[in-house]
This record gives C-alpha cells, sequence and structure tokens, in this order.
C-alpha cells in the first residue's frame, strides 16, 4: 500500500525530519523535507505528495496560515505533529482543514497508522459504495444500512451524520464542521444536538452503545468513524 507513496515533512527541527525520513523509507515512502512554510507550500505544489506531515511551530509563518494557503488548492491529507496539545489547538487545526493531529512526542506505529487511514481517506467515497467498518456495512447507493446483515432503520438526519462520517471515516470531525455540514452554518453552535443524534445512531449501530467501538468521541474536539 504504501510502496512509492510521496510523503512531505514541513518541520523546523533536523532531528525530527531525520527521524521521519528514516521511519517513512523502512515502511516503503518516498520522504521529501522542508524546513520553513514557504519551502514547504513550493515544495507541496511542485511534489503534489500523496500525504503532508506538517508541524505548527515553523520559523517563518504559522501552521495553521500553511494549512490554510495549501488548501486554497488541494485536498491533499494533512496531518499535523505538534507541541501544541490543547483542544484550541486541535480543533483549529481541524476546522481549518488537517485530516489529523498528533502531538509530540509520538511513536512510529502510531505517526504510521495514521498515514494509512489518511492515505485511505484520500480515495473519494464515490469509488467503494459499499462502506463497512466491523458489523456495519452502508451501501452508499441504495441507502441501507445493515449491522450483522440486519437491516437499521435510521431519519434522515441520522443517516446525513452517517453519510458525512463515511466520507471522512478515520478523520476527526470537529463538533462545528458536523453541524455546519449536516445543520448549516447558523447551527455551528448547537452542540446539544450531536449528543442526542450521536447517542441515537450509537443506539442502532453499535453493540454496545455505552462504550461505543464504531463511532469513536474525540473529548472537547469532536467525532471519528472507525475504519476496517
Amino acid at each position: 500500500m504504501s510502496e512509492g507513496l510521496q510523503v512531505l515533512v514541513i518541520d523546523d527541527e533536523v532531528q525530527i525530519r531525520r527521524f521521519l525520513r528514516i521511519s517513512l523509507a523502512g515502511s516503503g515512502y518516498d520522504a521529501h523535507e522542508a524546513a520553513d512554510g514557504a519551502t514547504g507550500i513550493l515544495k507541496a505544489a511542485q511534489l503534489r505528495p500523496d500525504v503532508i506531515i506538517l508541524d505548527m511551530g515553523l520559523p517563518d509563518m504559522d501552521g495553521l496560515d500553511v494549512l490554510r494557503r495549501i488548501r486554497e488548492w488541494t485536498q491533499t491529507p494533512v496531518i499535523i505533529l505538534s507541541v501544541r496539545d490543547s483542544d484550541q489547538d486541535k480543533v483549529a487545526a481541524l476546522d481549518a482543514g488537517a485530516d489529523d493531529y498528533l502531538t509530540k512526542p509520538f511513536s512510529t506505529d502510531e505517526l504510521l497508522a495514521r498515514i494509512r487511514v489518511a492515505v485511505r481517506h484520500a480515495i473519494p467515497v464515490e469509488e467503494a459504495q459499499v462502506f463497512r467498518s466491523g458489523d456495519l456495512q452502508v451501501d452508499l447507493t441504495r441507502r441501507l444500512v445493515t449491522v450483522k446483515s440486519e437491516p437499521v432503520r435510521l431519519t434522515p438526519t441520522e443517516y446525513a451524520l452517517l453519510r458525512l462520517m463515511i466520507q471522512h471515516a478515520g478523520k476527526v470531525l470537529t463538533h462545528r464542521q458536523i453541524l455546519r455540514e449536516v445543520w448549516g452554518r447558523e447551527y455551528e453552535h448547537e452542540t446539544h444536538y450531536l449528543r442526542v443524534y450521536f447517542a441515537q445512531l450509537r443506539q442502532k449501530l453499535e453493540a454496545d452503545p455505552a462504550r461505543p467501538a464504531l463511532i469513536l468521541t474525540e473529548p472537547g474536539i469532536g467525532y471519528r468513524l472507525k475504519v476496517g
């Protein structure tokens, strides 16, 4: 899966770049580097990498600004690596278009797992009209939802929520992103909607709604749909 995939690392720490280059190469990725935001934006445009790993604290500009510039012209998966670990920082990055957020220090195995998910997420859901994760199967063409091969009836809003999560499977969606996409911009702060509707989805889709294994909560940030 990773053979020949291009990864661009934008980070000003030489040790981090060297560590990532070796780790990525050992897993079959072609790693490229940039030590500042301006160079990173230029290389992203020139290389058109499959995944971008972006540090938030760059010497010439904030990582959020780099992310926004990149998002003006590409939806290439971007994974944030940062020492900033507050919910506010994570939400800001995810709202700006990041696909994932990993806090330094991090494990190589976790980063490689996040990269694999990001690459899968980059494949449009329309190319795979049937989504599967555990006992859940969703036929997106026929709007047919089954759990353990048994049909599940969802309301239009519940289905809209589930489809949105499938379109971004494996990625954290912030409360604001979900509310904006499903209900509209004027509902961006109505987080109680999410508690109600995700509880309903879990009742219908999870083996144990009290300990969800499919629709995961990212405390203070949003929700993630498990892949596989």
